[in-house]
C-alpha cells in the first residue's frame, strides 16, 4: 500500500475526542492519506469509535501498553506506509483544507519537517478559548508557537507536525521525555541538517486544557522541560525561552514593592491592560478577554516557577534530570510485555 501521508494519532482514554477528530478528517478535500490510531494502554478505548469510520477512511487501529505519546508515535511510524508522517493530538479538529494546503506548500518548497499553528473552534468553551489566547498570542509567547515571524527557528509541535520518512530513519523518533519530546525531535532534525518550516495555512483547531488547574500543571511542566532541553541541546539557551520567567520575577517584585511604594503598581496595571485589550481584539469577547488575562497570569506563573525550579536543580546544582524529575519521563514497557 502506497500513500502520500500517514496520520499518526496517539490516544489515551479519549474516545469522544477521537470521534470528533475522525469526523473532521473524513471531510478532507485531499484524501491521499491513511490514519493510524495508537491506543496507548487506555482503560476507555476508542476501538468501537474507529470501527465506525472504516468505510469512510483508510484507518488502522493498534492497542499497546501505556508508554507515553512519544513512544506511541514511534510505534505508529513503524506501522506507517506514507512518505510523510503527520502527527495530530487526539483533541484536535482538522479543517477540510488542511492536506490541500500542505500539498500546495510542499510543491512550492521542499521541507523535511513542517508544522502549522493552532486556533480555537467556535464550539470550544470560553476557558479553552482563553487558554488558546495565552498559548498563541505574540505578547505571551513571542511568536514561537506558529507566528508568521517566529523569534526562533521554527520547531514543529506534535499537535500539528509532519516529518518525512527519511527524517525518521535518519534521526530516530520521539524520546520518552514528556512534555518536551517534540522540540527535542525538532532540534535533532535541525542538527542533522534537514530543512524545517512553518506552513501558516495548515492550521488546526486545538482544544487545549479544559480548566485553569490542568493548564497550570501543563505550563509548569513546560518550564521544567525547557531546562531539560537546554541540557540536551545547548544551542537552545536563548533569552526568548526565559521571558515568561523574567516576567514572573518582575511582576512579583513590582507587586511586593508596591505595598511600600504604590506607584510601582502602575507598570503592572499597564501591562495587564495591554494584554486585556489584545485579548479582546483577538477574541472579540470581553468575558473571554478577561479570562485570557487570567490564563496569561497562570501561564507566566506556572511556566516561570517550573523554569526556575528546573534551572536551579539542573544548571546550578548539576543534578541528573531523570533522577530529579522522574515524572517528566515515561518508562518503556519491557520486551516481554
Amino acid at each position: 500500500m502506497s500513500v502520500k501521508y500517514s496520520v499518526i494519532i496517539p490516544v489515551y482514554n479519549r474516545p469522544q475526542e477521537v470521534e470528533e477528530l475522525l469526523d473532521s478528517l473524513s471531510l478532507q478535500i485531499f484524501s491521499d492519506f491513511e490514519i493510524i490510531i495508537v491506543e496507548d494502554g487506555s482503560v476507555e478505548d476508542c476501538k468501537l469509535v474507529v470501527e465506525k469510520y472504516y468505510s469512510k477512511l483508510s484507518i488502522r487501529y493498534f492497542y499497546k501498553p501505556n508508554s507515553g505519546p512519544g513512544d506511541s508515535r514511534n510505534y505508529g511510524m513503524n506501522k506507517a506506509h506514507g512518505d510523510y508522517f503527520i502527527f495530530f493530538d487526539s483533541d484536535c479538529l482538522i479543517p477540510e483544507s488542511y492536506f490541500e494546503e500542505v500539498e500546495k506548500a510542499l510543491q512550492i518548497r521542499s521541507l523535511d519537517a513542517f508544522g502549522g499553528p493552532d486556533n480555537a473552534h467556535d464550539s470550544f468553551s470560553n476557558v479553552q478559548k482563553a487558554i488558546n489566547y495565552a498559548m498563541t498570542s505574540m505578547i505571551t509567547t513571542g511568536g514561537i508557537r506558529g507566528g508568521k515571524k517566529p523569534l526562533d527557528s521554527f520547531q514543529p509541535r506534535s499537535f500539528n507536525m509532519g516529518i518525512s520518512r527519511n527524517v525518521y530513519h535518519t534521526v530516530g523518533g520521539f524520546s520518552t521525555l514528556h512534555p518536551g519530546e517534540d522540540p527535542d525531535l525538532s532540534y535533532r532534525i535541525q542538527n542533522a541538517g534537514f530543512k524545517t518550516g512553518l506552513i501558516p495555512e495548515a492550521w488546526v483547531f486545538h482544544k487545549r486544557r479544559i480548566d485553569f488547574g490542568k493548564f497550570r500543571t501543563q505550563v509548569y511542566k513546560f518550564g521544567l522541560a525547557r531546562t531539560i532541553l537546554m541540557l540536551l541541546h545547548p544551542q537552545s539557551k536563548k533569552l526568548v525561552y526565559a521571558l515568561p520567567t523574567l516576567a514572573f520575577l518582575s511582576g512579583l517584585t513590582l507587586l511586593l514593592a508596591g505595598f511600600r511604594v504604590p506607584y510601582l503598581w502602575w507598570p503592572l496595571g499597564v501591562g495587564m491592560f495591554v494584554i486585556l485589550v489584545d485579548a479582546f481584539m483577538r477574541t472579540g469577547n470581553l468575558l473571554i478577554a478577561w479570562q485570557g488575562l487570567f490564563a496569561t497570569g497562570v501561564q507566566v506563573i506556572g511556566y516561570g516557577w517550573g523554569f526556575l525550579k528546573g534551572y536551579w536543580h539542573l544548571h546550578v546544582l548539576g543534578k541528573d534530570p531523570k533522577k530529579q524529575f522522574p515524572e517528566m519521563y515515561f518508562d518503556l514497557p519491557s520486551k516481554e510485555e
